[in-house]
């Protein structure tokens, strides 16, 4: 039986591999861009089995119209992927107050806003999973994306809240975690002026590391989306999902030292206990 699907963020990277994926195995996809025509050869391919609709996630009203339009014109909608997203790559001093709204905007409210937006609908029919694409830098962090991490590491907190709230609607949440992959987006990354003081600094490293072609990228974006479209099919999914080398390995780190550390702090945690 085919799936229906509900995509963010489909003219490029996993969402666009996504939609074609999808619409090989016979799948129908409502998929969400800013410039719908981006998918005019799909859409001649597979006809009426891609819904297109224009739509800016920050643009919040929109958003709302935009899911129940989806819902209704295709009675079902069986996984919605939350997968627009933008980066800002600048230390915390370079970026302008308009490129920290923007990612805020993009990952943290706007992905919120989706899952808002579409949980009438799948409580309504009884089942449904949401899938939130994440990264390594939803568990761990980067020199000169701190403003990407504050809004993946918000995204996630809301998501393992709301898998709580609507597990018992038969409704699942996943929140994948692709490491670096080449896709495009580090192409597409909001920069700002560099401020010399940071050259000698972790952020120098990592903007020269960027600059040259030496930060790897050890990912495969088909294989990511094939893993995605899998999740989905699967009876038991997890809360969260590492995608990558590079993020199983990072966010492994992470943890063991935010545990180690954790553990240390065990004899004043309890010290201050009223009884």
């Amino acid at each position: 039986m085919a799936t229906t699907w509900f995509i963010t963020g489909t003219s490029s990277g996993f969402g666009r591999l996504l939609t074609e994926r999808l619409l090989a195995r016979g799948d129908r996809v409502a998929a969400t861009l800013r410039r719908p025509e981006a998918l005019d050869d799909l859409r001649a391919e597979h006809g009426d089995r891609l819904w297109t609709a224009r739509l800016d996630v920050t643009d919040t009203e929109r958003v709302h119209r935009v899911v129940d339009d989806a819902f209704a014109a295709l009675g079902t909608v069986d996984v919605v992927v939350n997968n627009a997203g933008h980066g800002v790559f600048a230390s915390v001093e370079e970026a302008a107050d308009e490129q920290i709204r923007r990612v805020i905007d993009t990952n943290l409210l706007g992905s919120i806003h989706v899952v808002r937006a579409a949980l009438p609908h799948l409580r309504a029919q009884g089942h449904g999973r949401i899938i939130q694409v994440s990264t390594a830098g939803g568990q761990t962090t980067y020199p000169n994306f701190g403003y990407y991490h504050a809004s993946k590491w918000g995204i996630e907190g809301f998501c393992e809240t709301v898998a709580q709230e609507i597990a018992p609607f038969g409704i699942g949440l996943t929140i994948v975690e692709p490491g670096a992959t080449p896709t495009g987006f580090g192409g597409s990354l909001d920069t700002a002026p560099v401020m010399p003081e940071y050259e000698d600094t972790p952020a120098g490293e990592v903007r020269r590391a960027l600059a040259n072609g030496a930060f790897p990228l050890p990912n495969d974006a088909e294989k990511i989306a094939a893993a995605m479209i899998d999740l989905a099919d699967s009876p038991k999914p997890p809360l969260r999902l590492p995608l990558g080398v590079d993020t199983y390995a990072d966010v492994h780190a992470a943890l063991t030292a935010r545990l180690s550390e954790h553990e240390s702090h065990r004899e004043i945690a309890h010290s201050v206990a009223s009884t």
